[in-house]
């Protein structure tokens, strides 16, 4: 049932009151269950009756009424809590927002709150917002956020127009409004950003922010224009400092930033023994860091840093719920709640051996149940990358001055190029490479140098990137073509070249951004291409994320754009785009 203001029907809802009335029989009863109860930090024991996709009853009774669909399960050696909550994904990372989602509730995380970023760029707004009606329909919960602003400088950010952002924030779906990267414009005037802040608020949709090493000052100025939460502590003092703002403070564990052991350690250390004002995320990691989990892997260092509990699975589970005014319908064992339960052997093991998600079996005894299945892209006009245009060796000419040089896998700064650029090849005994990016429609193209990606890559293109644009790099003019016409030729994803030869490949065939694959088939790609990337050079934790970030000018010192190489501290264009 697709989710809509109210979940259930009149009818429905009748139907469930007939349930617990004893006059139908549920679906599924949950005899003798251990279960967590946040509303007193209990493990307590009961029968859970849950009828289709909803929880109808939970208490000592057992149904009056059954019949020969009922299934009813012993539950007296396993714990059950509430299904994970992950709420700051990023689903678009190699993998997809349905893969990750399957793969996710596999796991036990049966509700993610996703970035709705590359949708709100490259789909049209009445058709993604079809399309994450039709997520909806899957048994993992999907809500959404609302971005206020591109990430990056772009050529025109007309579809950031005021009526594709009401449609958005007003939706059911979209639970927050975020991350809010542009926090330094809204500080200096930006008025459109604030307008629609207040919206959100008053909306009464909570706000996430985006505020590395913040101050004191600029987190009340930020809590003053109304953001509510934010991810970006790298340490004990900035998380209890956030805390102590009165932030909901999400504590970070991904690819980039594995965090949270050394978060939880410092806080307890500073002397935080209440957790109830914190939840935690992975922060939208490539495919291969989930291998071992998602936001069960997370729960289990809570309960090894020694926090109770109810504080462990309550980051996951109830806090979330309770923070996006979900806990209603999220985050608990009890009646009105979406069925999403998780079976465990022990309070001590996070990673389920059942899942119910929306009252159907996901996992039943350690073993999924669900197949894998398809999801009707096209319909929404994602497909293969369809390039019509060609790029020459004799465009790609390096004259510039000026080159980005990686401090690390997502830090650049600029630097004075030392080697002669205008050459068809590098020498393999630096690390600097020749950089292009250019414009997905052919229009435009920046060339340019750069230092620390790698040393020893000849040719390699990719059309993964935070704006869908072409980057490519390497040390050889001609792989570099040649690596670009094989990803044009495969219909988008990354390519790697050397001496004319194709040596690496990662197919996206969906907007040349995500793979139409399983996430554990995406992971086995996603490994055997970056251990290629290792193999020739590159040093730093995470190549996916380093091309994401190039253009993304959240970050520092100097980003290469759709508009050029642009100065983000001084906000303005060292060198434009050229066009072809």
């Amino acid at each position: 049932m697709t989710e809509r203001i109210y979940r259930w029907t009149k009818k429905r809802l009748r139907q469930h009151l007939d349930v617990v009335r004893g006059e139908k029989a549920p679906s599924i009863v949950l005899k003798n269950a251990t279960y967590l109860n946040h509303a007193r930090r209990k493990w307590l024991n009961a029968n859970i009756w849950i009828a289709d996709d909803r929880i109808v009853y939970v208490g000592q009774e057992l149904p009056p009424v059954t019949d020969k669909d009922t299934e009813i399960i012993e539950c007296k050696d396993s714990v059950l809590v509430p299904g994970y909550i992950e709420h700051h994904a990023h689903p678009f990372q190699l993998y997809n927002p349905h893969s990750f989602a399957k793969y996710a509730s596999a796991h036990g995380t049966t509700t993610l709150i996703n970035d709705n970023l590359y949708f709100f760029s490259n789909v049209e707004k009445k058709k993604a917002l079809s399309l994450i009606e039709k997520l909806e329909e899957m048994p993992t919960s999907m809500y959404w956020w609302a971005r206020y602003d591109p990430q990056t400088e772009l050529q025109s950010e007309a579809h950031f127009t005021n009526s594709r952002m009401k449609a958005w924030l007003e939706h059911h779906l979209v639970v927050q409004g975020g991350e809010l990267t542009s926090w330094p414009k809204v500080l200096e005037g930006d008025d459109s950003t604030l307008h629609w802040m207040q919206e959100t608020s008053r909306l009464r949709k909570p706000i996430e922010g985006h505020l590395p090493g913040a101050s004191e000052r600029t987190l009340s100025q930020m809590a003053l224009l109304g953001v509510t939460c934010d991810h970006e502590s790298i340490n004990g003092e900035e998380a209890v400092r956030r805390l102590d703002m009165g932030y909901m403070t999400s504590l970070r564990h991904s690819s980039m930033r594995p965090d949270l052991p050394k978060l939880l350690h410092e806080m307890q250390e500073l002397g935080v023994d209440h957790f109830v004002r914190c939840i935690m995320t992975t922060d939208g990691s490539p495919p291969s860091f989930y291998e071992d989990g998602v936001m069960d892997k997370l729960i289990k260092m809570a309960l090894d840093a020694g926090l109770s509990d109810f504080d462990a699975y309550g980051m996951a589970t109830y806090y979330v719920a309770r923070y996006y005014n979900l806990d209603h319908k999220l985050g608990m064992i009890a009646p009105g709640r979406i069925a999403h339960i998780n079976f465990l052997s022990d309070k001590n093991s996070p990673k389920p051996i059942g899942v119910l998600a929306k009252g159907q079996w996901l996992v039943r005894d350690g073993k999924e149940c669900q197949g894998e299945d398809s999801f009707p892209w096209k319909d929404y006009g994602i497909k293969p990358l369809d390039t019509s245009w060609d790029l020459d060796e004799s465009e790609l000419h390096f004259s510039m001055p000026m080159g980005i040089e990686m401090v690390n896998a997502v830090i650049l700064k600029p630097y004075r190029i030392s080697v002669e650029g205008t050459v068809n090849e590098l020498s393999q005994d630096h690390d600097e490479s020749f950089f292009v990016l250019i414009d997905k429609n052919g229009k435009w193209m920046i060339n340019t140098m750069i230092k620390g990606f790698a040393d020893k890559i000849k040719g390699f293109a990719s059309s993964f990137s935070n704006t869908g644009d072409f980057i490519l790099i390497g040390k050889n003019v001609k792989d570099m073509v040649a690596a670009f016409r094989a990803v044009k030729a495969q219909g988008g994803g990354m390519a790697l070249v050397d001496d004319g030869e194709v040596i690496g490949r990662l197919v996206l065939s969906l907007n040349g951004a995500m793979s139409d694959k399983s996430m554990t088939g995406i992971m086995e790609e996603e490994k055997h291409f970056v251990k290629l990337l290792r193999e020739r050079g590159y040093k730093h934790e995470d190549p996916i994320y380093s091309l994401q970030f190039f253009s993304s000018t959240h970050l520092p010192y100097i980003r290469v754009t759709q508009r050029g190489i642009y100065d983000v501290t001084k906000k303005k264009i060292l060198f434009p785009a050229i066009m072809r």
